[in-house]
């Protein structure tokens, strides 16, 4: 085993489904988590920010298990670690906070032992662990993503994002677990809805790669899970109604929620009023909000070649601050 002295990664935030596209799209964005690992005496995990408030420190925390399955999966044994992760993202808000820490934690692990594991391994590993492929392989890959998963092997194709595309989204100030969201959704759809969804996918992800946003609107339809999970997030049927009226190319609910996201042209001048009326429209509801722009992240998840020139803390103040 060529074992590394430690390294860190840089890990993309991502939005799932877009729409449509249900357990099978997703996007990086340009919000990150910063994971560090190191072989150690006896394991230490730190974490810092306020995103990381109430997770475990000790084994029992998702890093330092997940990076076991990569040693146990090489036959390696790196029993004691060192961890440090920072994150930008906010938990339990639709923006993939447990998929970029499963994606850095396989990628960081594997590449400490030589990087056996090859990146479909490490894809299948992360998509077992999320049980869809849409948000990890946007954290993995970078860009957007439609994949499929068929229990044991993900197969997937990444698009560039088109060069004008932006995206604006909305964060209402409360959690929103994945599997709350999920008991939401009925165990059986028609076939009129499921042929609905289907076409729009297909015209999303055709749409996405030929950088037609004009067809955008139409496409981020959906009819299987945003109106069993509306009576989640107060204020998403006004939002998905009107902002397309308000500069929005399309708007959707960012993987199973509450943040909202809406696509927009980086050229329209109306971006700023859009997030306006987005904010006015959590108010309506009584719910506090943020609200900001983030790009698409072309870049997955990256290897950080400063280990040995800053302390980890030190190079979060350098990448935060940028």
């Amino acid at each position: 085993m060529s074992l590394s002295q430690g390294l860190r990664v840089k890990v993309p935030a991502s939005t799932a489904n877009l729409g449509p596209g249900f357990d099978t799209l997703g996007m990086a964005l340009s919000l990150y988590s910063w994971i560090e690992l190191k072989p150690a005496d006896r394991t230490e995990i730190h974490l810092h920010g306020d995103e990381m408030k109430g997770l475990p420190v000790d084994k029992s925390n998702m890093i330092y298990k997940v990076a076991q399955m990569v040693f146990d999966e090489a036959g390696e044994s790196v029993p004691e670690l060192e961890v440090s992760m920072y994150s930008d993202i906010p938990l339990a808000r639709g923006l993939g906070s447990s998929a970029s820490a499963i994606v850095g934690a396989l990628y960081a692990a594997n590449a400490l032992i030589g990087s056996p594991l090859s990146e479909s391994k490490l894809f299948d590993m992360a998509t077992a662990l999320e049980k869809h492929p849409d948000n990890v392989g946007a954290s993995l890959f970078g860009g957007i993503i439609t994949a499929a998963w068929d229990g044991k092997h993900a197969d997937y194709i990444r698009i560039e994002p088109p060069a004008r595309l932006g995206t604006v989204v909305v964060i209402p100030d409360f959690h929103l677990a994945t599997s709350k969201a999920r008991e939401a959704l009925p165990a059986q759809v028609n076939l009129a809805d499921a042929v609905y969804n289907i076409s729009r996918s297909s015209l999303m992800t055709a749409a996405l790669s030929a950088g037609r946003l004009d067809l955008v609107r139409a496409a981020m339809q959906d009819r299987i899970h945003q109106p069993y999970r509306a009576p989640l997030v107060p204020g998403m049927p006004r939002i998905l109604a009107e902002a397309p009226d308000q500069g929005a190319l399309g708007v959707a609910l960012s993987g199973a929620g509450p943040t909202i996201i809406a696509f927009v042209d980086r050229d329209d001048r109306r971006v700023d009023d859009l997030k306006a009326y987005l904010v006015r429209a959590m108010e309506a509801e009584g719910i506090p909000s943020s609200c900001f722009s983030l790009d698409p992240a072309a870049e997955g998840v990256q290897i950080m070649d400063d280990i040995n020139n800053r302390s980890f803390l030190d190079m979060i103040r350098g990448e935060v601050t940028a």
